[in-house]
């Protein structure tokens, strides 16, 4: 379980194929500091396991499932990532509550300039905006936020500088992919009432 607070932007090191997967080599001078091998931990939202670890770097495995259903087999070499370890049960928890199960991929409509903030628009598949509410917690890319602003199946999250600075939203710009997970409360809520009307 995540916070959707991160902790560090990584470096895609080296990408190698393998049976329809790929193992990812991440440098990370402060997540991997302290990562054991079989511990979560969250690469662009997406809940992995460390696989190997060396010193400033770790390797995780994304099998064909992760592949289908994030944006990582988009990742190339040298592009950046969120990384946030799993929560300790003695932290704050200062986003919201995040899984790591990526439910689809949303992608950038537009990016607003503001005077002190920035505003992205986010178009998700029409199956999945039933989850959005106003003010609701979304993650994106791994990353905590608001629902600031919502149209059918567009929504705008507000990022201010901090958020820009510690993140890759720095880098997203229109058309852009982004892993999406919506709020497991609504998930779970939605599920018991078809359960009930059965």
């Amino acid at each position: 379980m995540f916070t959707g607070l991160i902790e560090e932007i990584g470096t895609i090191e080296r990408l190698e194929k393998k049976r329809g997967g790929v193992v990812v080599t991440i440098r990370a001078k402060k997540t991997s500091r302290g990562l054991k091998v079989g511990e979560s931990i969250a690469i662009n939202g997406v809940c992995l396991t460390a696989i190997a670890r060396k010193k400033n770097k770790f390797n995780i495995q994304a099998v064909e499932e992760t592949l289908r259903k994030t944006n990582l087999g988009s990742l190339r070499e040298g592009d950046s990532t969120n990384l946030e370890r799993a929560l300790l049960p003695n932290e704050r928890l200062g986003g919201h509550f995040v899984l790591g199960h990526v439910d689809g991929i949303g992608t950038i409509e537009r990016v607003l300039a503001r005077k002190s903030s920035w505003m992205f628009w986010i178009k998700v598949p029409k199956r999945f905006a039933r989850y959005l509410i106003p003010v609701g917690s979304v993650a994106v890319n791994g990353v905590s936020l608001t629902v600031a602003s919502l149209r059918g199946q567009t929504f705008g999250v507000s990022i201010i500088p901090h958020t820009m600075d510690v993140t890759t939203f720095r880098n997203l710009k229109k058309g852009d992919r982004v892993n999406i997970e919506f709020d497991v409360l609504g998930k779970y809520i939605e599920r018991l009432l078809r359960t009930r009307k059965k």
